[in-house]
């Protein structure tokens, strides 16, 4: 049988998704030499095709020309690639539901490059609360969706997703990796994690990781608002709410708890 003549572009097309592919939480940024080596291209080709993702903002560079990273195009091409998925048709009731419940806005994250991606949002029924905005990404280690899903990882995928980037955005801010780890610690226990007042002044989430059918999370479900309305007598409930809520999506996608 004779194989099918390859379409001219196909090729170029070909070699270039096999280039955005090679990027991942665990290696998020390339040297050229590595990436064409890994792609199975020559260096000037990997180059050449590196220049149109550039162009085209798939790819980003280092200030220094050295690093080679996703870029803006791609990852808004990943986050509505992934609002269109089952993943949040799936975790739409869920979300509707607890939002329901609790009176606060509630959100669907999932992870992109260490942040935590808006994916879906249910707006609280309050006057004043949270408005979040869809494809809004903030970092894992200051979101309580972050803290959630960082907290069912190993610990070499935790240190591959931080990439050791605790950066301060309040003065509340955990930016000490020690401080972080014990705080991972206690999110495990209580299977919801809370981030007070640590993203923005005024701000409080509480959120619960949502697992795949293999026990990985994928995913996070929160609920956020103002502080005055997030007391601390308050958070236990808030917390289990989010935690069945991420429970249920998480069953229905396969995961069952260890008896």
């Amino acid at each position: 049988m004779i194989a099918p003549r390859t379409r001219p572009g196909t090729q170029a097309v070909a070699r270039a998704v096999g280039l955005l592919k090679a990027f991942s939480d665990a290696r998020p940024a390339w040297r050229l030499t590595d990436l064409a080596k890994t792609a199975r291209l020559h260096k000037a080709t990997a180059h050449r095709l590196l220049a149109a993702l550039e162009r085209e903002g798939m790819v980003t560079r280092d200030p220094a020309g050295d690093l080679y990273r996703l870029g803006p195009e791609a990852i808004a091409l990943g986050a509505r690639a992934a609002r269109a998925s089952d993943l949040r048709a799936l975790a739409r009731p869920s979300l509707e539901g607890l939002s329901a419940a609790t009176g606060e806005t509630a959100t669907l994250d999932v992870p992109v490059e260490g942040d935590m991606l808006i994916l879906d949002e249910v707006q609280g029924g309050a006057l004043v609360g949270a408005s979040p905005e869809i494809g809004t990404r903030w970092p894992a280690h200051a979101t309580s969706t972050g803290r959630a899903l960082l907290a069912c990882l190993g610990d070499a995928e935790r240190r591959a997703m931080l990439r050791g980037r605790l950066t301060r955005h309040t003065d509340r801010t955990i930016t000490s990796p020690v401080v972080l780890a014990r705080e991972l610690a206690r999110v495990r226990r209580q299977g919801y994690a809370v981030a007070a007042e640590e993203l923005e002044r005024g701000y409080v989430a509480v959120g619960a990781a949502i697992r795949d059918q293999h026990g990985h999370p994928i995913a996070a479900l929160c609920v956020g608002g103002p502080a005055l309305r997030f007391a601390a007598a308050r958070l236990p409930d808030l917390g289990a709410r989010v935690r069945s809520a991420a429970n249920r999506v998480s069953a229905q996608l396969g995961f069952r708890e260890a008896s």
